[in-house]
Formats: structure tokens, C-alpha cells, sequence
């Protein structure tokens, strides 16, 4: 590995962490820059899949755009390998927590990324991006019920088995029997 290896590396998780920040933060018209036109995502191993990157954008609008929905995801322990001069694939581990204050939900939950990057007019994208859930637990915050597991890498296949959301049915292609 060269030292132009490293600071490409370095550009991807750079781009990577700014992907989530963007998340979390609904920073939607800045995480444009994230997503190549033609990008593809496949969330919660194949249940939620778009093509394209306004597709892509158009989900998270709907499904997180409320300020109601807080949210953190943590990436770490990158795994990226250059594959040429302007393509790469990435691993990622994800944390993340979820609050939806206006439905009384909470999640909380792991995850790998699958990554595929390409650079373009100079700046690295996410071409393809994906993830399978090591767990997921969801809870009512105001209960003093407990959680209840919604996705299991051996037990759902990664695939979390909430309920889509209707407005957000809509803009998600299901995988056959989810």
C-alpha cells in the first residue's frame, strides 16, 4: 500500500462519515454530494431497496425527515480496499439509535455496511451502499415494557421485521415474502 493509497482511503472515510452526518443531521441537499447519480442502497438486508440517488434521498425524506425522528449512527472499523483508480469497497460497522418522539419508539441497533465507491470528476461517491443488522430492539419509550428483538443476522437474516411505515411503503421496493 502506498501512501497515495492511504490518503485515498482516507477520502472514502471521510465520505463515509460525512454520509451519516448528513443522516442524522437531515442534511439532505449537502448529502447529495455523498451519492453518485446512479447509486443504489439496499437497507435491513433487502427490505428497503432504491434505485437512484433521488430515490435514495426521497426514503429518508419521508422516513426521517420529521424532527420528531432523532437518530445517531456511529460507523467505525473500516475494512476498505482500492479495487483501481476510482473504484473501492468498503465494510463498516454501524451502531445506531433511533428516537421517534411523535410514535413513543425506540431502537436501538447493529449493523455491517457493504460499500461500493467510485471517484468522478474527482471526489469519491457511494455507488452502492448496504447493510444486514447484526440485531436490532425496538421499545415504547414512555413503558416500562421490555425490548423486544426485531432482527437477528441468524434469526431474520439481518432483515429488521418492523412494519414498514405506510408513507414510507410507498417508496420502498419489498423484497419478496418481507
Amino acid at each position: 500500500m502506498t501512501p497515495a493509497d492511504l490518503v485515498e482511503i482516507e477520502l472514502i472515510k471521510r465520505l463515509k462519515y460525512r454520509y451519516m452526518r448528513c443522516l442524522d443531521q437531515k442534511l439532505w441537499d449537502e448529502m447529495v454530494s455523498c451519492l453518485a447519480e446512479d447509486a443504489v442502497a439496499s437497507y435491513s438486508a433487502g427490505k428497503y431497496e432504491f434505485a437512484g440517488r433521488d430515490a435514495i434521498l426521497a426514503f429518508f425524506r419521508a422516513g426521517m425527515g420529521s424532527t420528531d425522528f432523532l437518530s445517531s449512527h456511529r460507523v467505525h472499523h473500516p475494512e476498505i480496499d482500492l479495487l483501481g483508480p476510482d473504484t473501492a469497497r468498503g465494510t463498516w460497522a454501524l451502531e445506531d439509535v433511533v428516537i421517534d418522539a411523535s410514535r413513543d419508539f425506540a431502537l436501538r441497533g447493529a449493523a455491517f455496511y457493504e460499500d461500493d465507491y467510485v471517484k468522478r470528476d474527482g471526489a469519491w461517491r457511494i455507488l452502492r451502499t448496504s447493510y444486514r443488522r447484526t440485531f436490532e430492539e425496538v421499545w415504547q419509550r414512555s413503558g416500562p415494557g421490555p425490548q423486544q428483538l426485531t432482527a437477528s443476522w441468524w434469526g431474520t437474516g439481518g432483515a429488521s421485521q418492523l412494519p414498514i411505515p405506510e408513507h414510507v411503503a410507498k417508496l420502498a421496493r419489498s423484497r419478496p415474502g418481507s
